[in-house]
């Protein structure tokens, strides 16, 4: 069996918080999918150089939250707060909703599958050479204090007239651990040659025994956990 499980949503309530969080009637539910799809569509065209590696978002009667992970805020918030201004702006006419607006920093990028995955595209379609890209992009990801990385890119690499498949992975990737923290983004690059495909998985870690994952569920002290202590 090939991996066909999405690593978040795998973990999701697990180890890893939704990425949309409210209640809604039967009635209700598609009209906020809908625009929950919309606000992160909006955020992708219009917002693409400040470096947005995911967007959450949380409501609360007729009013929207969100939250903005970011590694570059203050193209996002610019002078005095005049962008993040406009962009509320934007939303509460696309949503036909109170829009609340939370910048979150990010502080290691090079840590952030998805930011990984945009440095990888923009290198493929300046025409670099894909194997040097795939292991700058992994070296800097293990320099930055990931434990493990995969980059998957399949497409017409390097112009070759057949697509084939480029793979790179140092350290461990554990993706059928719930209690590793794992990072997973695709990414689309669109050269001259044709479309690349790009994904990345970098993990970050584990939850120990008796930690508090996210605010989510605690981690539980296997019996090996337990065999090994008593030993």
């Amino acid at each position: 069996m090939g991996q066909k499980v999405h690593p978040i949503g795998f973990r999701c309530a697990i180890t890893e918080p939704w990425r949309s969080r409210w209640y809604a009637s039967k009635k209700d539910f598609p009209k906020f999918v809908v625009q929950d799809q919309k606000i992160r569509s909006h955020i992708r065209k219009h917002w693409a150089s400040a470096a947005i590696p995911r967007v959450e978002i949380e409501r609360a009667g007729d009013v929207v939250t969100v939250f903005v992970h970011t590694a570059r805020p203050g193209v996002l918030i610019g002078k005095k707060g005049a962008k993040v201004d406009k962009f509320r702006e934007e939303l509460e006419k696309l949503t036909g909703c109170a829009v609340r607006m939370k910048i979150i920093e990010v502080h290691r990028p090079e840590m952030e599958s998805k930011l990984v995955g945009e440095a990888i595209s923009e290198m493929l379609q300046k025409r670099m050479n894909y194997r040097r890209v795939l292991k700058k992009a992994v070296d800097q990801a293990l320099a930055a204090g990931a434990q493990g990385v995969k980059i998957v890119v399949s497409g017409r690499l390097g112009g070759a007239e057949m697509a084939r498949v480029g793979k790179i992975s140092k350290g461990r990737v554990p993706c059928t651990t719930l209690r590793a923290k794992l990072d997973y983004g695709t990414v689309v690059a669109r050269t001259k040659a044709g479309v690349i495909g790009i994904k990345v998985w970098i993990f970050k870690g584990e939850y120990g025994p008796g930690e508090t994952t996210n605010g989510l569920l605690p981690v539980e002290r296997t019996t090996s956990d337990r065999n090994d202590r008593a030993n």
